[in-house]
């Protein structure tokens, strides 16, 4: 997304840095959460990292008492990366729809309402149902941040009928110590119903937590579960 140049600090380091930020944040550890304040407009970075974060990025926003107040200055970033990084006329679902959670996040989270936020793109939804499970639990693994409440309603629904593939998906992906597609696979088993029992999900975020935590972004993504969906504690 973004050009590196020589001893910059590469873009995989600005994400995990703000993926720590925002999961000290939705533990409630530091001080009030402000997007502008982990991740300034003024670096270049910034764009390319929100949009790799997408909803994410706002993710503190919806625990209002964890979060600091919203200024512009927030505002001006989700906007700097909404600008730079639209998806192209042919690029892949899993980059629609995530930009589509930034729009919609955006909505959500930040003040002045939809007129002044670009709408969310449409995005093609065909492949919840015909995709072979290994290739779905990749792609909504992908697709993490989205099952933040109150996003994607209707991704939400479509995945619930097929929570069973999403399942045997994250067992897989466990199996392959593949921690960060196991971590967003069961950050979103937690926000769908109907989960089977005998697949031992908390046990399992736990599991996820102890082996990948490294990765700021497994983590990221196993206190989203706990903290928006009670599970993995």
């Amino acid at each position: 997304m973004a050009e590196q140049t020589q001893g910059a600090v590469p873009l995989s380091a600005v994400i995990a840095d703000a993926a720590t930020g925002v999961a000290l944040a939705l533990r409630g550890e530091g001080d009030p959460y402000a997007l502008s304040g982990i991740l300034r407009q003024e670096d270049a970075l910034t764009p390319a990292a929100v949009r790799v974060l997408g909803a994410d990025a706002l993710a503190p926003y919806a625990m209002e008492h964890l979060a600091a107040p919203i200024g512009a200055d927030d505002e001006a970033v989700v906007r700097q990366a909404l600008a730079a990084y639209p998806p192209k006329a042919d690029a892949s679902e899993v980059s629609v729809w995530s930009y589509r959670g930034l729009v919609e996040a955006a909505h959500v989270h930040l003040p002045g309402g939809a007129r002044q936020w670009p709408p969310a793109p449409a995005a093609p939804s065909g492949w919840v149902q015909s995709d072979p499970w290994p290739k779905l639990s990749h792609r909504v693994s992908q697709l993490a941040a989205l099952a933040l409440p109150r996003l994607a309603p209707g991704l939400a629904e479509q995945l619930a009928a097929r929570t069973d593939d999403l399942a045997r998906g994250f067992v897989r992906a466990v199996r392959r110590r593949d921690w960060l597609q196991a971590a967003g696979l069961a950050r979103w088993l937690a926000r769908l119903p109907e989960v089977p029992e005998t697949l031992g999900l908390d046990s399992g975020l736990a599991f996820v937590r102890q082996m990948g935590g490294a990765d700021p972004r497994v983590t990221l993504h196993v206190v989203a579960a706990q903290r928006f969906y009670g599970r993995g504690w």
